[in-house]
């Protein structure tokens, strides 16, 4: 007869992390966590709660108790159609929208998300392109993803790329921004980043603006007249 196992169902005070409310409230969108009712009209309103493990509503109520361990293993905060319903429909005003992307952040700093989810890899990957060339680039995006994620996909999806491409609707090109530009758009996503540590960075001065270098021709060449 095999053994019984048993686990811990009660986090004691002393395992509670508090500083995850902390650095929610220092996140622009979640500095009325605090202020949550309780009253479950963000998960009602939700189109995804009924496949989430916590409603917006635990969700909030535990990342304010310090459950930071349940809240960021969790499978709710990938699961957010980012409609913003919950936004609009909350009495108390809070951006529940922008505090599940800030909990995002948070598991995605600390190596915690499910591994072949297309959600958190495609987060990264955006973030480090853009940190490479300033720009966002469709095909080499999807590749990385589907490379990271479902490299079988790849087999089934090359038709539809290569629809977009003779249509111009997809670019196998990178572009780049300029250097100054994109030394600019550097210090705003280390600042972003640096935000929950409240830590706070400023553009230098006589910086440029981010300017709008040529765009490549997107599909094969046009034929000659």
């Amino acid at each position: 007869m095999a053994r019984p196992t048993f686990s811990q169902k009660v986090k004691y005070e002393k395992e509670l992390k508090r500083d995850l409310a902390a650095e929610v409230v220092a996140t622009p969108g979640g500095e009325k966590i605090f202020s949550c009712l309780q009253c479950g009209t963000c998960g009602s309103a939700c189109p995804v709660s009924v496949y989430m493990d916590y409603t917006p509503r635990r969700l909030i109520g535990m990342v304010r108790e310090g459950f930071k361990d349940e809240v960021i293993t969790s499978f709710a905060i990938w699961l957010c159609a980012s409609c913003y319903e919950c936004t609009v429909r909350c009495p108390a005003g809070i951006r529940v929208t922008e505090v599940m992307y800030a909990l995002k952040r948070i598991a995605i700093r600390e190596g915690i998300y499910p591994r072949h989810f297309p959600v958190p890899v495609l987060a990264k990957e955006f973030i480090e392109m853009l940190k490479g060339t300033g720009r966002n680039n469709e095909f080499w995006l999807v590749l990385r993803v589907l490379l990271k994620t479902a490299p079988m996909k790849l087999l089934t999806s090359w038709p539809l790329g290569l629809r977009l491409w003779r249509r111009g609707r997809m670019c196998l090109t990178a572009s780049r921004i300029p250097k100054a530009a994109n030394a600019d758009l550097l210090r705003i996503l280390d600042s972003i980043e640096s935000q929950g540590a409240g830590e706070r960075h400023t553009a230098a001065p006589g910086s440029s603006p981010l300017a709008r270098d040529e765009q490549p021709a997107c599909g094969p060449p046009a034929k000659a007249a």
